[in-house]
């Protein structure tokens, strides 16, 4: 991969980062999907040789620093979603656009599952069905961004 190819990865790294740390309120608290995983997910789809396992690790560590929760938490959240990831990454860049839309979208509940697992041993009450909301608009910024021409895999690229 070029260097500004790979410069690229990072941009977008950071550009998810900063809409992380954009002051939320209300309702948009609640919708806010995880820019993170769903950056790291399409690294990974796109440049798996580039961005892996040890790269949401890393990137999950800056999360729970910007975050200040449990330290460790969207690290061991992002592995573990990345990990699912990679194992059908082969198999995941020739379905179309629809089977990619099913499968992030339960690669971003899988990450949800897992936060929600270590905030209840940490003592956090039930937090309702609401607390999925963030997959769903996930998975709509996700499917915007395939029909603004997102290059996601071969039915995308025309092949």
């Amino acid at each position: 991969m070029h260097n500004s190819q790979l410069k690229f990865i990072y941009f977008s790294l950071l550009l998810a980062f900063i809409c992380l740390l954009i002051p939320w309120s209300g309702i948009a608290l609640w919708l806010r999907p995880d820019f993170m995983l769903l950056v790291i997910i399409y690294w990974l789809l796109r440049a798996p040789n580039q961005c892996n396992v040890g790269t949401a690790w890393f990137v999950g560590l800056l999360v729970d620093l910007a975050t200040g929760g449990v330290f460790g938490q969207y690290a061991l959240a992002y592995t573990v979603t990345t990990f699912v990831a990679v194992v059908y990454q082969r198999r995941l860049v020739l379905f179309n656009n629809t089977q990619q839309l099913v499968y992030v979208f339960l690669l971003l509940v899988l990450s949800q599952i897992v936060l929600l697992v270590l905030k209840t041993f940490s003592g956090t009450e039930w937090l309702g069905w609401a607390y999925f909301l963030p997959s769903i608009t996930g998975i709509l910024i996700w499917q915007l961004a395939v029909m603004l021409g997102l290059n996601t895999g071969k039915y995308s690229r025309g092949n």
